[in-house]
């Protein structure tokens, strides 16, 4: 790795209230598979490898018969895991153009949950079926969705750290800021204040209903190539610096040593071991948040704060706008810009290295991705200005 490989082309649909789009998910993934290839300067006749993740319905061979890639030399998928694995699909495509095992790789994700039903419902398990894995033991406790999962963990690293109501207020407030700069973003034009949020209805305690992303539909889609070849693309590269995964614990595992955390430790171990720098070096960072309290925790375990230090490290606006002590989630993120499985953080982390950010931090070199915390394995992709 270590810019080895880059991002040369992004490319998204139109972002969609769910039910909105008059595209089938299919649909969207074709448009922002063909805009990324037009933004790297490429022909789809030149893409010969796919990669996402968690995405059983846009597979790789319908992918190619409907854009007319005949030489398909490379398909993948990170093992498990939704949005955690964003990051991870990257890494697997540095791979595979690193070792030569495809020219250029499209990784992208797509959703259109007017079409498809609701990530955040829980699964019914009638009709004389039953429930496998861990929702055999939580299920018949009543819990069955992400946001009780992760309102469970975030509560107990609250009250383990003395973190108030007000830090996961501001993860919320600094997504919807920075989307009031982004056109792109569902939430543009619809600021939020924090009277406003405290005044939301609780959908799981410590979860206000701006403490969760929506559910959107639409599709965003990269285009991964060697350096070499991206320097003669029509865009400035994004290198992938580093990439990283690590399992951790089960998510459904409450136990005291796992209770109250979002399993990324190992995430950033290996990341900035391979990178060969630290948090601090970070210019700019986009965080998943399915719910803000897993970027707390995410953050902490990243090595941007200490858990006692977390809730003065965010307060203030401290994560607000280009200026920001970290610019975080300029986009507005899943909360602020669209809900597509976290992998609008990855387009916005190259515009980043881009200069071309509608909140566009001063001087970046290293943008972060984190995928996902919260949920195992978890990944996360560090981006880098080429040499």
């Amino acid at each position: 790795m270590h810019g080895a490989a880059a991002i040369a082309g992004i490319g998204e649909s139109t972002y969609y209230e769910r039910g909105g789009s008059p595209h089938s998910e299919f649909q969207l993934a074709c448009i922002a598979i063909q805009r990324a290839v037009e933004d790297a300067g490429l022909e789809l006749a030149d893409i010969d490898g796919f990669v996402s993740y968690m995405d059983s319905r846009n597979d790789p061979i319908r992918l190619a018969r409907a854009l007319g890639i005949r030489n398909l030399r490379w398909t993948g998928s990170p093992w498990s895991g939704g949005g955690n694995n964003s990051c991870a699909s990257i890494q697997a495509a540095d791979a595979a153009v690193s070792a030569g095992y495809a020219k250029h790789v499209v990784v992208f994700r797509a959703l259109a949950q007017g079409q498809f039903g609701r990530f955040g419902q829980s699964g019914g398990g009638g009709g004389g079926g039953y429930l496998g894995g861990a929702f055999a033991w939580n299920a018949i406790y009543g819990l069955m969705t992400p946001a009780q999962q992760c309102a469970l963990h975030t509560a107990r690293f609250m009250h383990d750290h003395g973190i108030s109501q007000e830090a996961l207020c501001e993860i919320s407030l600094a997504c919807y800021a920075n989307a009031q700069l982004n056109p792109r973003a569902l939430r543009y034009g619809k600021p939020l204040t924090r009277e406003a949020y405290h005044a939301s209805r609780w959908i799981v305690t410590p979860f206000h209903l701006y403490d969760c992303c929506p559910e959107n539909d639409g599709a965003a889609a990269a285009v991964v190539t060697t350096a070499e070849r991206a320097r003669d693309l029509a865009q400035k590269p994004a290198a992938i610096v580093a990439a990283a995964q690590g399992v951790g614990p089960a998510f459904a595992t409450y136990t005291q040593d796992t209770l109250g955390s979002s399993h990324y430790g190992q995430v950033a171990e290996h990341l900035w071991q391979n990178a060969g720098v630290v948090a601090q070096d970070v210019d700019v960072a986009q965080f998943y948040e399915n719910f803000t309290g897993p970027v707390l925790m995410a953050m902490c375990e990243m090595g941007f704060a200490s858990p006692d230090g977390i809730e003065s490290f965010v307060k203030d606006g401290a994560l607000q706008g280009p200026d920001a002590k970290l610019p975080f989630n300029t986009s507005g993120g899943n909360i602020g810009e669209a809900y597509i499985h976290g992998f609008e953080m990855i387009n916005e982390s190259v515009r980043q290295i881009r200069g071309t950010s509608t909140c566009q931090a001063p001087n970046v070199e290293r943008a972060l991705v984190v995928g996902g915390p919260g949920y195992s394995p978890g990944s996360a992709v560090l981006l880098g200005a080429s040499a």
